[in-house]
């Protein structure tokens, strides 16, 4: 594991954390005395609370806390991470008194997704105090303010082990998983109780995540500087480039021009 720091703020660090391989048994115990929020860049891997486990990837981020007592597992390969850890006065500021967690998981929705590529960003030009600190403390409003939000369960499965198997077969194009009725189908489960389930964990539609994957996946490709706008529209499955551009637009505000200029170096 490769672990640098990106920048240090008074009352918080922002890290950048590379796992490399495959690890399917659980890391030592680890216990921090900090509020972290996590995103994963690339890749996923797996948390362990308790008896509660949960997957990370690049559509779920997780807030940590102090005192928890945490295992990780890298069963599916390495994973690349954005770690940033906040001190108690900082997070009092910027997540109040009272707040308490409802779950770990966070939703990264593209406006995440975009806040993180831009922090990143931010980190690589230098200017820590402003830029970076402005995208950062974004960051972790947005987690602070959805790590509220509590799943339900209904009998029968779960909703969080169908919603997380549905995730993973969206984010790895599994056979079924480019429509409603046939993914419901590899879960043994009816149409209308995945999208109940997802909506219930995910706090969006199935609808909307498997789109939202569609515009990280764009995000990605226009930062590397992909300029063929029709060709990535093809590849990403949308049935034009007006598609991918209206969609992007739904999820961002932004076309896919103006995003070339936000993530230019």
């Amino acid at each position: 594991m490769a672990v640098s720091e990106v920048a240090r703020l008074p009352g918080a660090s922002v890290w950048a954390v590379d796992c490399c391989g495959v690890h399917t048994g659980w890391s030592d115990v680890e216990v921090r005395d900090d509020h972290r929020l996590v995103l994963v860049r690339g890749g996923r891997f797996v948390r362990r609370i308790g008896r509660r486990e949960s997957v990370a990837d690049p559509t779920v981020a997780y807030l940590g806390i102090p005192g928890e007592v945490e295992q990780f597992a890298h069963p599916a390969g390495g994973d690349r991470c954005t770690s940033i850890s906040v001190r108690p006065e900082l997070w009092r500021a910027i997540a109040g008194d009272h707040w308490t967690l409802g779950r770990s998981d966070v939703y990264v929705d593209a406006r995440v997704d975009l806040l993180h590529r831009r922090l990143l960003r931010a980190g690589r030009t230098g200017d820590v105090h402003f830029a970076l600190a402005e995208e950062a403390v974004r960051l972790v409003a947005v987690a602070a303010s959805r790590a509220r939000s509590r799943s339900h369960r209904r009998g029968g499965i779960p909703d969080h082990v169908v919603a997380a198997a549905a995730r993973a077969a969206v984010l790895d194009d599994e056979p079924g998983s480019d429509g409603l009725i046939p993914l419901a189908g590899r879960f043994g489960v009816s149409p209308f109780a995945l999208s109940r389930a997802f909506s219930a964990v995910m706090g969006v539609s199935l609808t909307r995540y498997r789109n939202r994957v569609r515009v990280g996946r764009a995000l990605e490709r226009i930062e590397n500087g992909d300029r063929d706008l029709a060709g990535l529209a093809a590849d990403l499955g949308f049935s034009d480039q007006a598609h991918m551009t209206r969609t992007i637009g739904a999820h961002l505000g932004e076309t896919p021009t103006a995003l070339r200029t936000l993530l230019s170096a």
